[in-house]
C-alpha cells in the first residue's frame, strides 16, 4: 500500500505532536514531506528534532508565502495545519482549493466569517476536514458517551461543566499570542472548544442559542494594580523583576521553549514569555455561559483560568437518573516538556445515580499519554490503521464549526449583553 504523504504549516508548540508521530510512530504508513512557517528559525529546528529525536531525515521548509509553491512541489495528499488561530482558514480553504484534504488543530476558527469560509469552500470543493479533538478520544470521555448512548440515564435534559485551568496552565494562554482575541477567539474558542464539542458529542446534539458573561478579572495589571501587586517587567527571561515570580515563565530554563522561541524572536519579534499581568490582554479569565440544544437540553458552563487545580467537574442529569464526574489532570506549559504530560490524567472518577437504585461506579480503564490518554487514539486514528469505531469519534468540518460557534456566539452574547441565535452565524449546508 502506497504512503499517504503529508505537510505541515506552523511548526510551533502544537505541531511536534503531528510531525514526530508521523516521522516515529507511523513512518511505514506515512510520509512527511515539508515543513511552512513564517519562521525560519522555528523550522529548521523542527527539522532538528526530526533528525536528532526521530531518526528521520530533514524536510524541505517554505516560507508563508511560498505555500502555494510547497503544494506544487510536493503535491501532498494531506496539509496538517497548526499555526497560529486566526490563519486557519487561510490554509484550510486554499489546501483544499489545490486539491488537498486537511488535518487541522483546534480551533477550526475564530469567527463566524472565517467558519463560513471554510464551509463554502468544502462545499464547493468536496474535499475533506479533519479537525483533532483529541478529548473524544479519552477512555473516560468514550464511557460517558457509552453510558448516554446506551440510555443509562435516559433522555439528557441538563448538563452541569465547570472547568478549572490552574496558575500555570491557565496562565501561559496570558503569556502568549492567545492573549490577543484577535488572534484566538479568547479562551471560549481557543480553550472551550474542546468542551462544547465534548458536549455534543457525548449528548448527540447541536447548540441552538447561546448566552454568556465574561470579563478579566485576575490576570491583566489593572487587577494586579488593585490588589496591590506589582509586576514590573514586559517579559520575564532574563529581567530581574520576574526571578521570584511564580506566574513568570523563562524560556531559558527549558531547552525546547528556548529553541522554538527564544532563539527565533530576531525574525518576528514574537515573545512567547510576556508578562500575564501586563497590559494588551484582550481576553477573559472568568466566564459563564449557557446553552439550549436542538434536542432541547441545557447546558451551564463556566471557565475560569486562574485556580489552585487543574481538572473539571461534570453532571448529566436525564430522565432515569444522573451521571456525575470528576477529573483532576497533570498541569503543564505547551511544550515545555514531555508531551505525553500534557493534560494526563492525575485522578478521575465516573458515578451513577440511577432515579431509584443505589448509585454506583463506573470503572475505566485509563489511557496512557496525553489528554486523558486520547493523544495516541487519535494519531492512531489519523495516521496508522483506524478501527471500526461505533462511537463515531472522528470530527469533520461540521463538528469543528459547531464547537466553536458556541463559543462565537458567546463572544457576542459577552459584547451585547443578547442571547445568540447559531443559525443567524452561519449557514450549514445539507
Amino acid at each position: 500500500m502506497s504512503k499517504k504523504t503529508y505537510v505541515l504549516v506552523g511548526t510551533g508548540g502544537r505541531a511536534g505532536f503531528f510531525y514526530t508521530a508521523l516521522a516515529k510512530d507511523f513512518r511505514e504508513q506515512s510520509e512527511l514531506l515539508a515543513f511552512c512557517d513564517t519562521n525560519q528559525t522555528r523550522m529548521n529546528y523542527a527539522n532538528q528534532i526530526l533528525t536528532e529525536q526521530c531518526g528521520y531525515h530533514e524536510v524541505p521548509t517554505y516560507k508563508d508565502h511560498q505555500f502555494d509553491e510547497m503544494i506544487e512541489a510536493h503535491k501532498p495528499d494531506y496539509v496538517i495545519v497548526t499555526s497560529i488561530d486566526r490563519t486557519h482558514h487561510r490554509y484550510i480553504i486554499r489546501a483544499m482549493e489545490l486539491g488537498c484534504d486537511v488535518i487541522t488543530e483546534k480551533p477550526m476558527t475564530v469567527d463566524e466569517e472565517k467558519c463560513q469560509e471554510i464551509l463554502d469552500a468544502v462545499e464547493k470543493t468536496g474535499r475533506n476536514v479533519r479537525v483533532t479533538f483529541n478529548y473524544r478520544y479519552a477512555p473516560h470521555h468514550t464511557k460517558a458517551r457509552e453510558l448516554i448512548m446506551n440510555g443509562t440515564i435516559g433522555d439528557v435534559h441538563s448538563v452541569h461543566f465547570e472547568w478549572l485551568l490552574n496558575t500555570q496552565h491557565g496562565a501561559d494562554y496570558f503569556r502568549r499570542w492567545h492573549r490577543d482575541k484577535r488572534n484566538s477567539g479568547g479562551l471560549l474558542v481557543h480553550k472551550s472548544t474542546h468542551h462544547f464539542d465534548l458536549v455534543n458529542f457525548w449528548i448527540g446534539s447541536q447548540p441552538e442559542t447561546v448566552f454568556a458573561f465574561g470579563d478579566l478579572l485576575f490576570y491583566g495589571k489593572e487587577n494586579a494594580e488593585k490588589r496591590g501587586e506589582r509586576h514590573d517587567y514586559p517579559r520575564a527571561t532574563g529581567h530581574a523583576n520576574a526571578k521570584e515570580d511564580p506566574f513568570a515563565l523563562h524560556l531559558d530554563q527549558s531547552e525546547g521553549l528556548k529553541a522554538m522561541y527564544f532563539d527565533a524572536e530576531h525574525e518576528d519579534g514574537y515573545q512567547r514569555d510576556q508578562n500575564v499581568f501586563g497590559d494588551g490582554i484582550s481576553i477573559e479569565d472568568t466566564m459563564g455561559v449557557l446553552v439550549k440544544y436542538k434536542n432541547r437540553a441545557v447546558l451551564t458552563y463556566s471557565l475560569n483560568a486562574y485556580m489552585p487545580w487543574e481538572g473539571y467537574r461534570i453532571a448529566f442529569n436525564g430522565s432515569k437518573g444522573r451521571i456525575e464526574m470528576n477529573i483532576v489532570e497533570q498541569s503543564y506549559v505547551n511544550a515545555g516538556g514531555d508531551r505525553a504530560i500534557e493534560g494526563a490524567l492525575q485522578g478521575h472518577n465516573i458515578t451513577v445515580y440511577p432515579m431509584f437504585d443505589a448509585p454506583y461506579r463506573v470503572e475505566v480503564e485509563e489511557g496512557e499519554g496525553g489528554h486523558g490518554g486520547g493523544d495516541p487514539v487519535l494519531l492512531n486514528d489519523l495516521f496508522g490503521e483506524p478501527v471500526e469505531d461505533p462511537f463515531h469519534r472522528a470530527a469533520n468540518h461540521v463538528d469543528g464549526a459547531r464547537s466553536i460557534l458556541t463559543g462565537i456566539a458567546a463572544n457576542r452574547a459577552i459584547r451585547t449583553g443578547l442571547p445568540v441565535q447559531i443559525n443567524d452565524l452561519v449557514k450549514f449546508y445539507n
